[in-house]
């Protein structure tokens, strides 16, 4: 059953209802462990990139006033918040607009041995307790190696993001690796998953990003790899048809249905896979980082609804 605002939001965009498994309990809850049997539990989520152009409050009023109930803060903004507001406030905003972290975001050259590698292990360390703060269980760190390795370097990629996860589990903050396409050391489905694997540490765990999925080298039969409840998060994008991949930037991302990705097998997908959860919209497009959040968030509920009606 649909509860609280969110069926409102949905009937005033003319939307049908979403099928009983398709909850607002879940989207307050966070809830991801539903079995595949189970009507899945998926909710609109919006990721803090998307409204870049807007400050912490702005952003998050905007999406609060468009209906929006779960979000993917920018743990930098957090902190200036607070650095304005005082501790505490950040989580206190999200409370009083009625809006979830069920995630945030995010942690960047955690994976490769570099000069950038020490500054990330001490960002980590004050992200995982913003984390916590405002009460997100999760965070995205996203591979971002730009060298070219060889297979000898996952022992350290190993250390390294076991290293990270030991950061994060005092707070109880799980480290979701995210494969991305022009990475030179994770960028595909196969290689997240056997990083994850291999480290087996309760605090690091698989995502998909979608637009990264499709653009990048993965393929659809690689969903297959997955168990059963392995996918922890799911960041939700089109691939455009234009431009080419090859000069694509990361401007170039889609809202759902835009683009060329077969979302819907996709989804069907997560639903065999055991996922419930967020679709949380993760777009770069200046345009729209800069456009009115609510505007985007009243766009993002129209786009992603169709995909878990």
């Amino acid at each position: 059953m649909i509860k609280d605002g969110f069926t409102d939001v949905l009937n005033r965009r003319k939307f049908m209802a979403l099928s009983a498994g398709v909850s607002a309990v879940a989207a307050a809850s966070g809830s991801s462990t539903t079995s595949a049997a189970a009507e899945p539990d998926f909710f609109v989520c919006m990721h803090g990139i998307t409204s870049d152009g807007a400050d912490y409050r702005s952003s998050l009023e905007g999406w609060a006033r468009a209906g929006i109930k779960a979000a993917e803060p920018d743990l930098v903004k957090a902190r200036a918040f607070e650095e304005e507001n005082g501790e505490g406030s950040a989580r206190q905003l999200l409370d009083d607009l009625g809006i979830r972290a069920v995630s945030s975001s995010n942690c960047l050259f955690l994976d490769e041995n570099g000069p950038r590698r020490a500054d990330a292990v001490e960002n980590l360390k004050w992200k995982v307790a913003m984390a916590e703060s405002i009460g997100a269980d999760r965070l995205v760190i996203p591979s971002a190696a730009s060298q070219d390795h060889t297979i000898v370097d996952y022992d350290e990629v190993f250390e390294n993001l076991h290293e990270a996860a030991e950061i994060a589990r005092p707070h109880n903050v799980a480290l979701m690796v995210e494969f991305t396409r022009l990475s030179k050391l994770i960028n595909n489905l196969r290689t997240s998953l056997h990083v994850v694997r291999t480290v087996n540490h309760p605090n690091l765990k698989f995502m998909i990003d979608v637009y990264h999925f499709w653009s990048g080298m993965s393929k659809f039969e690689d969903l297959d790899l997955v168990e059963n409840g392995e996918i922890h998060h799911v960041h939700f994008a089109d691939t455009p048809a234009l431009p080419h991949l090859e000069v694509a930037k990361r401007k170039d991302r889609a809202f759902p249905g835009e683009g060329v990705a077969p979302l819907q097998r996709i989804v069907d997908r997560l639903v065999e896979k055991g996922y419930s959860g967020p679709l949380s919209l993760e777009l770069f497009d200046p345009e729209i980082q800069n456009a009115d959040p609510e505007k985007i968030a009243r766009k993002g509920i129209d786009t992603i609804t169709p995909y878990i009606s």
